[in-house]
C-alpha cells in the first residue's frame, strides 16, 4: 500500500499494484458490478474511493481464492449485499465456510441445469478445495 491515509483516493494505477491487478480487469470488474463507483474526473482518469477498494479486494478473494465465477460473485451481491465483501479480509475464512454450507444446500434442493456440475464432479472438487485450504494453512504456519 502507498504512504496515502487509509482515507485517501487511489488512482486505478495505485488500485491495481495493490491488488496485483492489471488495470483492465478493473476496468472490466466496473462493467461487471455495478457496486464498483470510482470518480471519474477530466480526461476519464478514475479516483476509487477506500470502500471501492475494499470491495474490489473481497471480489479478488472470491473469484481468486475461492473460486467463484464473475456470475457467482453477482449473486452473493445480490443475496447478501456488498458489507461481507467489504469486510473480506477479516471474515474471509467465515464466509467460504457460510457460502459453501449455502451452496452444498441449494444444489441438493434445486434442479440442476446445464450450467451445473454433477455430484461426483462437486464432491472431487469439494475434496481438491479442501486440500488446498489444509495446504494453505500448513504454509502459513511454516511463516
Amino acid at each position: 500500500m502507498s504512504d496515502k491515509s487509509p482515507e485517501a483516493f487511489r488512482t486505478i494505477s495505485e488500485v491495481s499494484k495493490d491488488l496485483s491487478l492489471p488495470q483492465h480487469v478493473l476496468r472490466f470488474w466496473e462493467t461487471k458490478f455495478v457496486q464498483i463507483k470510482p470518480i471519474k474526473r477530466g480526461g476519464g482518469r478514475r479516483y476509487y474511493r477506500p470502500e471501492d477498494v475494499r470491495l474490489l479486494r473481497g471480489i479478488k478473494s472470491l473469484l481468486y481464492n475461492d473460486g467463484y465465477t464473475i456470475r457467482g460473485v453477482q449473486k452473493v451481491i445480490k443475496e447478501n449485499g456488498t458489507r461481507q465483501l467489504l469486510d473480506i479480509d477479516r471474515e474471509n475464512n467465515n464466509f467460504t465456510a457460510n457460502q459453501k454450507n449455502t451452496n452444498d444446500n441449494f444444489l441438493s434442493q434445486s434442479q440442476t441445469s446445464h450450467h451445473s456440475l454433477s455430484d461426483m464432479k462437486r464432491k472431487k472438487l469439494m475434496t481438491v478445495l479442501d486440500d488446498l485450504v489444509q495446504l494453505r494453512k500448513k504454509l502459513e504456519e511454516d511463516k
